[in-house]
């Protein structure tokens, strides 16, 4: 188990901008996404890989409600995670392995993205425990998500995107339904009545 870093999460709020671009470089973490693989129509997203998802997403960050969170060591923005309500995702809506498991009004984790020279010391773990944190704070009470489960622990970076079960489970999250193999549905309460 790695030794516990004093990782502090923030919502990407229009001040932070600069350092969520930092964190992401200038090819928007993987191949031009920007974190908008699931809030955009596919056709879109293609269309506008690189600076028109990079567009996408600030305008998303301006009009409000910030999109997720990001994770700092000191001042260094290292790891970054996705989370709103479920309706926010038009992907989910087209997907037939993440439908709805039932009515619950859920905030859906979409991605998890952790600076290369700051993987595999538990800031995954430390950003989920951050997101269902904000979560809380914004009035939600149920956060889902919808990692991988991998056959071995060597998975490339760009198809860990959406989370390893692992880091999940070990944030308190707990498998809710699975429709594929390696893709279970997990949540965990914000503790909310």
């Amino acid at each position: 188990m790695p030794k516990k870093l004093g990782l502090v999460c923030h919502p990407l709020t229009p001040d932070r901008w600069d350092d969520f671009e930092k964190l992401f470089g200038e090819r928007g973490a993987c191949g031009g996404c920007w974190c908008t693989v699931w809030r955009r129509p596919r056709k879109d997203f293609e269309r506008e890989k690189g600076a028109g998802n990079r567009r996408f997403i600030l305008n998303v960050v301006q009009d409000g409600e910030p999109p997720g969170i990001i994770g700092y060591l000191g001042k260094e923005p290292v790891g970054w995670c996705a989370v709103a309500p479920r309706e926010e995702y038009v992907a989910l809506e087209r997907s037939r392995i993440f439908k709805p498991v039932d009515d619950t009004s859920v905030w859906s984790i979409s991605c998890l993205f952790v600076h290369k020279e700051h993987r595999k010391k538990g800031i995954s773990v430390q950003l989920l425990r951050g997101a269902v944190d904000f979560v809380k704070s914004r009035g939600g009470k149920v956060v889902e998500g919808y990692p991988v489960e991998p056959y071995s622990d060597n998975v490339p970076a760009p198809f860990a995107w959406v989370g390893l079960a692992n880091a999940f489970f070990a944030a308190g999250f707990k498998e809710v339904a699975r429709r594929s193999k390696s893709r279970p549905i997990v949540r965990r309460s914000t503790g909310r009545a």
